[in-house]
């Protein structure tokens, strides 16, 4: 197979999310899927093995759950693309859609908690508030929670009795606190660990009338579960010697916990006694297991790919769970792991290598978004496309990153962008020095977050960058905050310290506008027409002023938000890419 019509076939692979099961019905799940060329929800009964398509809609679907007897399917409808919109929801056998809250004025969507009783919490963001209803069939809505700053339903109780809600009240979105309150409002109890230390609810005890909650704490730098009590105040932290973030999940009974550990770009399960203390590793492959879920009967069914195998559905008792249908994606190359000294310490990279080609390699520098996310030694078709055309792809786990505990992750403060590009930047240092890639023939390119580096870099890196490819970035600060949904406005206050009013200086010293008329290399800029999360005006002000400088550069929109849904899409926006990397950069 050639280089080309192999990458291709990577995105043009079947791929399916873990499935999720109804608590009091276990046989019945729901997963997405992209079979179609776009992401929908899939029904899956798992008495009789049949499956059903749920939703059919031409920009794809993001957010779904099931009830927890099973016999209603969520899932939220917005309109064009921009994740705003209404939550509906369909019987599990099949029949018309209905929505879910009549009399909820659209909004974006911030959780969702179902019960057994046919109570649903819904969150929503809008108008720059935040509010979270008890929705019942042929009631009217009750309002239970509203607040000025971000918050998002972490779940309710099986019976119904309890919410929990994760909020920003203390004015640190990125740091929340956690509250469980009944039905009426009235508060059961709250963590809050103070500031620079967040608690997030996860779940309930998956047993009715079980009101314990599994939250994550950050006592001791990085992310551990605590199983806490909220009527009896009662806290059990669960504590283990092995590095890396964690996180947890309920088994059936309430007996025991799933922990899933992130640490250096792989992940590892363990199961925890609740009663006993007894911690036990659960074998899995080497790679990065997405998401995974324990099933009755004690086995965990989960999702794993690695950088070379192709994502798979598996189960720890030994059965792959469920196809996703078509051929399989073609393999990749494995991952090089790169521990660096940096200006703020030792930095963790990865580095893909292109086959039958000899160092110095042309490269892309691959940024993540978020920034709070980091790079996994996971299957990429995009990752992978590059390596096929002939460049090694280097990711840099910069400070910002999760994965590398509660400093690593917060260390951005005060000198936002500038912190991560010093990390890339020693990165690429180092793989220069040791003959890995080409100096002269390196791009800068990431998506989000990554997009916004790659274009401050470009401003404030000039002499480092062969080219540079911006997704959805954003690129000035305080326009986009002024255009952006609630919740990321509540992130952007927490990151710089406040809103552009009142941090002018840092919100300016930190956009890419900034430092435009110091660009030299050719840049690419992808942005989608719907976007509020990185806002169309203020990347047509950065072109604007891109083109009064006489700066080479192309610009590509489409009519969706951020990342596309639908395959097609992805592949004519990585065709776009690899184009204008040779143009500017020989690779193969």
């Amino acid at each position: 197979m050639k280089a080309e019509e192999r990458w291709h076939a990577r995105f043009r692979a079947s791929r399916m999310s873990l499935p999720s099961w109804a608590r009091l019905a276990p046989s019945r799940s729901i997963y997405r899927s992209n079979v179609t060329g776009t992401w929908e929800v899939y029904a899956w009964d798992r008495a009789t093995g049949a499956t059903r398509q749920v939703t059919d809609r031409p920009r794809g679907t993001v957010h779904a759950a099931i009830d927890p007897t099973g016999q209603w399917i969520y899932w939220f409808a917005d309109t064009e693309g921009e994740e705003v919109g209404v939550w509906q929801r369909q019987p599990f056998n099949g029949g018309p859609d209905e929505p879910a809250a009549p009399d909820l004025a659209p909004g974006q969507p911030t959780g969702i908690a179902l019960s057994a009783t046919g109570v649903t919490a819904i969150s929503l963001a809008g108008d720059g508030v935040f509010t979270i209803h008890l929705v019942s069939k042929g009631q009217p809505s009750r309002l239970l929670y509203e607040h000025a700053e971000a918050c998002w339903v972490a779940d309710m109780s099986l019976d119904g009795e309890v919410v929990a809600i994760n909020h920003g009240e203390y004015g640190d979105f990125r740091h929340p606190a956690l509250r469980v309150v009944r039905q009426s409002g009235e508060v059961v109890g709250e963590l809050h660990d103070g500031p620079g230390k967040g608690v997030a609810g996860l779940t309930f005890a998956p047993v009715p009338g079980d009101h314990r909650m599994l939250a994550l704490h950050e006592r001791r730098n990085r992310s551990e579960p605590l199983v806490w009590d909220p009527e009896t105040g009662e806290q059990r932290e669960i504590w283990l010697r092995d590095s890396g973030d964690l996180t947890a999940s309920w088994y059936h009974d309430g007996r025991g916990l799933l922990l899933r550990r992130d640490d250096r770009a792989r992940t590892y399960l363990h199961r925890y006694d609740l009663a006993g203390g007894g911690l036990f590793p659960i074998e899995t492959p080497l790679g990065v297991i997405e998401d995974a879920t324990p099933r009755p009967g004690g086995y965990v069914e989960y999702s794993w790919s690695s950088a070379s195998r192709p994502p798979v559905i598996r189960s720890t008792n030994g059965q792959v769970v469920l196809n996703a249908g078509g051929p399989p994606a073609p393999p990749s190359v494995p991952v090089e792991d790169l521990d660096v000294d940096g200006p703020g310490g030792r930095i963790h990279a990865l580095v893909s290598r292109p086959e039958n080609a000899v160092a110095p390699y042309p490269a892309v520098f691959l940024l993540h978004g978020g920034p709070s996310k980091h790079d996994r030694d996971s299957f990429s078709p995009e990752v992978a496309a590059w390596v096929d055309a002939g460049f090694a792809v280097v990711r840099v786990n910069y400070r910002g990153s999760t994965g590398y505990g509660s400093q690593w992750r917060d260390a951005l403060y005060g000198e936002v962008g500038h912190i991560e590009l010093a990390d890339v930047a020693a990165v690429r240092q180092y793989v220069v020095d040791r003959g890995i890639v080409d100096p002269g023939r390196l791009i800068l390119a990431g998506t989000a977050w990554g997009g916004y580096l790659t274009l401050l870099g470009l401003g404030t890196q000039p002499g480092l960058w062969a080219a540079g490819i911006a997704a959805v970035p954003i690129a000035c600060h305080r326009t986009s905050y002024e255009d952006e949904t609630g919740s990321l406005r509540a992130h952007h206050r927490a990151l710089f310290g406040g809103s552009p009013d009142e941090q002018p200086e840092r919100y300016a010293a930190s956009s890419a506008i900034t430092y435009v008329d110091q660009v030299k290399s050719p840049v690419l800029i992808l942005s989608g027409e719907n976007d509020l999360r990185c806002p169309l005006r203020q990347i047509n002000k950065y072109v604007t002023q891109l083109a009064e400088h006489g700066r080479e550069h192309e610009v590509y929109t489409y009519d969706a938000v951020r990342e596309s849904l639908v395959v097609a899409e992805r592949l004519a926006q990585t065709t776009l890419q690899l184009e204008f990397a040779r143009k500017h950069v020989n690779g193969r």
